[in-house]
Formats: structure tokens, sequence, C-alpha cells
């Protein structure tokens, strides 16, 4: 896919993504741009093209037409599942991943994310016995060891408990502070509200809607007389057709 140009201020441009498998289109012309540091959700209905969007912006899935501005090379890609092996260190994890990723200074890079991360006092630990929350923390550290300008997280949290998700989403946080864009998807719709900048929304993949979440809610609010949001949600997309 070819570049396509973007605004001074954005790490990320898609334009006009489509994506059929057989006779069913998983994505269908999807446009937006996001801003460098930025912290945007993916959410909506199973089936919706998360997961697909996500893969090709990483590069793992080639489109049938539109083009992504970033090359792979720029992009960490962090699965749902945890893509690291259970019997080695985290230390060894690390170094076996940023040794594949042909990162110039291994130790450094390491060390840089050990502490990042901070699992410095776990780096001996096998991931196997370490909690979920920390084999997440693993999962994301790998996907950072080249230094991406934009890293994705597919359903980063959808395994891990209040506490462990409350940690992890400090750690994302600081990722976006720093200057990192994150694009994560998401099906826990107050979970995009309380932690991202901006919304997406998927539904049979056409993208509905761009916008920040107090945006959202307000658009979401006029379907709903009860103040739930995420019954407010579902009753937005309904409107919509889906």
């Amino acid at each position: 896919m070819s570049p396509v140009a973007t605004s001074d201020r954005a790490a990320l441009a898609v334009t006009g993504i489509t994506k059929r498998y057989g006779e069913r289109t998983a994505l269908r012309d999807v446009s937006f741009e996001i801003a460098s540091g930025e912290l945007v959700a993916v959410i909506g209905p199973n089936g919706a093209g998360k997961t697909t969007l996500l893969s090709i912006l990483a590069g793992i899935a080639s489109a049938d037409a539109g083009s992504v501005s970033c090359p792979p090379r720029d992009v960490g890609w962090v699965p749902q599942q945890p893509a690291v092996y259970s019997k080695l260190s985290v230390r060894e994890n690390l170094r076996l991943f940023a040794r594949l990723e042909r990162v110039a200074d291994v130790d450094a890079a390491v060390a840089r994310m050990l502490a990042q991360a901070d699992l410095a006092d776990r780096a001996g630990d096998e991931v196997g016995r370490l909690s979920g929350g920390n084999k997440q923390r693993v999962n994301i550290a790998v996907g950072l060891l080249a230094e991406p300008r934009v890293v994705l997280l597919d359903e980063p949290s959808s395994s891990l408990d209040p506490r462990q998700r409350e940690r992890l989403w400090g750690f994302i946080g600081e990722l976006a502070s720093r200057g990192t864009t994150v694009v994560y998807s998401t099906h826990n719709v107050q979970e995009a509200e309380r932690y991202a900048d901006r919304v997406l929304v998927l539904a049979d993949g056409e993208l509905l809607f761009t916008g920040s979440p107090r945006e959202l809610e307000s658009t979401a609010d006029r379907y709903s007389t009860g103040g739930d949001f995420e019954a407010a949600f579902v009753r937005f997309l309904h409107e919509r057709g889906h």
C-alpha cells in the first residue's frame, strides 16, 4: 500500500481502507488520521472489523484497497494473547525479541523496557509464573522494543481484573504522554470513555463516528433517558442500522 499525505501533526493516516473475505466485506472505505501522542480507542460490536483494521495497520494483513501512511517498521503490534515464551524469563524474552527486531543495542533496549514497564524486579522470573497483568506488560514491552512511533493493542485488558487493568492503563497512558501514538481495540465502552482521547466507532466494517468520548457521549445521550452510557451507545448503533 502506498503512503498518503498527512497533516503536520498526524502520526498515522488511513485512507479508504477496504478489506474483503470472499463475499463478506470486513472493512468498507475506512479513513481517519491520528496525531502523535494521541490515545485512540476502536470500539464496536463483535464482527465490526476492529482486529482486521489493527492487523492491516500493523502490516500483518493487506487491504484490498486504500493506503496507510505509517510503514510496518514504525508500528508496534501487541496481539490480544501474549506472544511470549512462558518458559523463558522476562529478560530472556526481551533479549530474544530485541534480536529478532534487529535492535542496534539489545542490552540498552532490554534495560529501557524493564524500567519503562516497571518489570525490573521481575526480570529473572519465568513469564509463565507471572500474573495476567504482568504478562500483558511483558507483551506490550516486546512491542515497544524497536521504539515504534505507533503501538497497536488488540483488547489489551480483556483478561485482567480491575486492579490489573488500572495498572496497565497507567502504563499505557505514560506511553502516550511520552509521544507514542497508541491505538487500541476494546469491547468495554466505559474503558474507551475513561482512557481514550478519541474513539473510532466501527460496525459491520463501516466507520460510523470519530471524535472525543465526550462528543460520543453527547451524541449517544440523544437516544437515552436513563443515563446509562452503554445502553445509549447500543441505541446509537441501532439507530444507524447496526
